[in-house]
C-alpha cells in the first residue's frame, strides 16, 4: 500500500509535469509566429529607412521596389542564422522548464514530508492496532500540526493495550476457573456445535479435544439419556436440572446434570452450557451402607442358620447316628468354610478400600503370573473336566505387583471356572502394546446381559443370586479384582452374550522409562 506521501508527491508531479509540458508546447506554437512577425517588423522599418536614404538622395523609390526591399531583409533574418538562435532559444526553454520542474518537485517532497510523512506514521500505527499489536506507537513532535493526531493515536494504542492486557488475565482465570471446577462442563452453541469443553469432560468420557471441539453434540457418542437432556434445554430454553444414570466405559455413573440457556446482549440466543457433577460416591456410598447391612446380614444369616441348625439337631440326639452325624458336620465344616472365606474376602475388601492403599511396583513378567495363577486353579479346573486354551508365547514385563495381579488372575480364573458347563474350555492370552501389557480370560460359559455388565464389580451383586450361591461364591471377587486393577493404574474390559461366555480384558501399564 502506497503511503500518503508517495501519493501526494506522484500526484503532484504528474500534474506539474503536465502543466509544464503544455505550457511548452503552447510556446513552441507561438514562438516562431512571434519571430516571424518581429522580423517583418524590422524588416519594414529597415526599408523605410532605405528608402529615406533614397530620398535624401534624390533617388526615388517604387512601392513595388520598396515591398522587394522588405522581403529581402525578412528572407534574410529567416535564414540559417535565424536557425541557429531558435535552436538556443529552444535549449534555453527546456532547461528553464526543467530547472522549473525539478525546483517544484523537491518543493513538493519537502512539504509533503512534513505534514503527510506524520499521517503516513499515524496510519500504520493504526494497522498495527487493528491487526492486535498493541505496542505499537507513533511519533509525536509537538512542532507538527499532526501532533494532535499522534498523540491521539497513543493514548488509544495504551488503552487497547490495557484492555488486552485486563482481557487475557481475565481470559485466564476463565480458564482456570473451567479447567480446575472439578465438574465436567459443555458449552453448545445455537448450531449444536460443541465450542467449549473442560478437561474433566474429556477425561470423563474418555475423548481428545479434538473428537469433540467444533463437533455436532449429536455425532461425538454421548450417551443417550446426555443427549435427550440437551435436548430438552434446547426445546425449553430454560434452565434445568436432572439426575442421570449414565453407562461410562462398561461403568454406571450417576450425574447430577444442569442445564441453562446462554443468552448474549440484547436478548440473542447463543446456546446452552451443560455442567456434570459426578455424584457416583455418594450413591455408590449411600448405596453400599444400605446394602451392606442387607447383604452381610444375609450373606453370614445363611451359614450360621445352618451351622446352629445343624449343630442343635445333633445336640437333640442326632449325633448318636454316625451316618447322620458324618453329613451333618460335613455340612457344618462347610458352611464354617464358607463363613471363613466371606469374613477374610470382606477383610480383604476392607483393606484394599482404605486411603492410601497401594502396591508394591516392580518388574513383574505377566506370563508367569498366568502360569501360576492357572497352576492354583487347576484342580477346579479338573473337577469339571475342563481344560486351558493358552496363548502365552511370549514375555511381557509391566510395573506391578506379583502377588496382587496373581490375585486378580485366580478370581476373574475361578470366576471362569463356576460359571462354565463341563467339558467345555478357559482361554488365557497374553498380549502387548507400546504402553500395556494385555491380559485376556475368556469362558465358554453362561454369559450374561449386557444391562448387568456395568454392576458386576458392585460388592455382593449376583446376576442369578441362587446359582452363585451355591457355586460358593462371597460375591466380592470381582469387586477386589477392579479395587486391585485400579491400584496399578490399569483397566478391565468386559464382553459377554447370553450363553455365549464372558471375555474379560485387563490392561496393565508397562514400566515407563525415566
Amino acid at each position: 500500500m502506497k503511503s500518503l506521501q508517495g501519493k501526494i508527491v506522484m500526484t503532484f508531479t504528474i500534474v506539474v509535469g503536465s502543466i509544464l509540458a503544455g505550457l511548452g508546447i503552447i510556446l513552441s506554437q507561438l514562438f516562431p509566429v512571434y519571430v516571424e512577425e518581429s522580423v517583418r517588423s524590422n524588416a519594414v522599418k529597415k526599408a523605410d529607412e532605405i528608402s529615406l536614404v533614397f530620398q535624401q538622395s534624390n533617388i526615388s523609390l517604387t512601392d513595388d521596389q520598396k515591398d522587394e526591399i522588405t522581403n529581402i531583409l525578412s528572407n534574410d533574418h529567416l535564414g540559417s542564422d535565424f536557425n541557429d538562435v531558435r535552436l538556443q532559444l529552444w535549449k534555453v526553454l527546456l532547461i528553464v522548464l526543467l530547472i522549473a520542474f525539478v525546483i517544484t518537485i523537491v518543493f513538493t517532497y519537502r512539504l509533503t514530508k512534513r505534514y503527510a510523512q506524520p499521517i503516513d506514521n499515524v496510519t500504520e500505527v493504526a494497522i498495527e492496532l487493528a491487526k492486535g499489536n498493541y505496542r505499537a506507537r507513533a511519533y509525536e513532535d509537538d512542532s507538527l500540526s499532526t501532533a494532535q493526531l499522534s498523540t491521539s493515536i497513543n493514548i488509544l494504542a495504551r488503552n487497547l493495550q490495557d484492555l488486552f492486557k485486563v482481557r487475557e488475565m481475565e481470559k485466564e482465570r476463565l480458564k482456570t476457573l473451567i479447567e480446575n471446577m472439578g465438574s465436567a462442563l459443555m458449552m453448545i452453541d445455537r448450531d449444536g456445535q460443541i465450542s467449549i469443553v473442560n478437561k474433566p469432560f474429556v477425561d470423563q468420557f474418555d475423548f481428545s479435544l479434538q473428537e469433540v471441539q467444533n463437533q455436532l453434540f449429536k455425532s461425538v457418542g454421548l450417551p443417550e439419556e446426555l443427549k435427550k437432556f440437551i435436548d430438552y434445554v434446547f426445546l425449553m430454553e430454560s434452565s434445568s436440572r436432572k439426575q442421570l444414570t449414565l453407562v461410562i466405559q462398561q461403568e454406571l455413573h450417576h450425574m447430577e446434570v444442569y442445564g441453562a440457556p446462554v443468552i448474549g446482549e440484547h436478548g440473542r440466543w447463543l446456546g446452552i452450557v451443560i455442567v456434570m457433577h459426578d455424584i457416583s460416591d455418594l450413591i455408590r456410598l449411600e448405596q453400599i451402607r444400605k446394602d451392606f447391612v442387607a447383604n452381610v446380614s444375609h450373606e453370614l444369616r445363611t451359614p450360621v442358620t445352618s451351622i446352629k441348625g445343624f449343630s442343635e439337631t445333633l445336640i437333640d440326639g442326632a449325633m448318636n447316628d454316625e451316618k447322620t452325624l458324618l453329613s451333618f458336620l460335613e455340612i457344618i465344616n462347610k458352611e464354617s468354610n464358607r463363613l471363613q472365606m466371606l469374613i477374610e474376602d470382606l477383610l480383604e475388601l476392607s483393606k484394599i478400600e482404605q486411603h492410601g492403599f497401594s502396591v508394591e511396583f516392580s518388574e513383574t513378567n505377566l506370563r508367569e503370573v498366568m502360569v501360576r495363577a492357572a497352576e492354583m486353579t487347576s484342580p477346579s479346573l479338573d473337577e469339571k473336566n475342563m481344560t486351558f486354551v493358552e496363548n502365552m508365547e511370549r514375555n511381557v514385563i509391566v510395573d506391578g505387583d506379583m502377588n496382587r495381579l496373581i490375585q486378580v488372575v485366580m478370581n476373574l480364573l475361578t470366576n471362569a471356572i463356576t460359571y462354565s458347563t463341563e467339558n467345555t474350555s478357559v482361554h488365557l492370552s497374553l498380549h502387548e502394546s507400546d504402553t500395556h501389557g494385555i491380559i485376556i480370560i475368556r469362558d465358554e460359559g453362561i454369559g450374561m446381559d449386557k444391562k448387568e455388565i456395568p454392576r458386576i464389580f458392585e460388592r455382593f451383586y449376583r446376576i442369578d443370586r441362587a446359582r452363585s450361591r451355591n457355586s460358593g461364591g462371597t460375591g466380592l471377587g470381582l469387586a477386589i479384582v477392579k479395587h486391585l486393577i485400579d491400584a496399578h493404574h490399569g483397566r478391565i474390559f468386559v464382553e459377554s452374550e447370553p450363553g455365549f461366555g464372558t471375555q474379560f480384558k485387563i490392561l496393565i501399564p508397562k514400566k515407563q522409562p525415566s
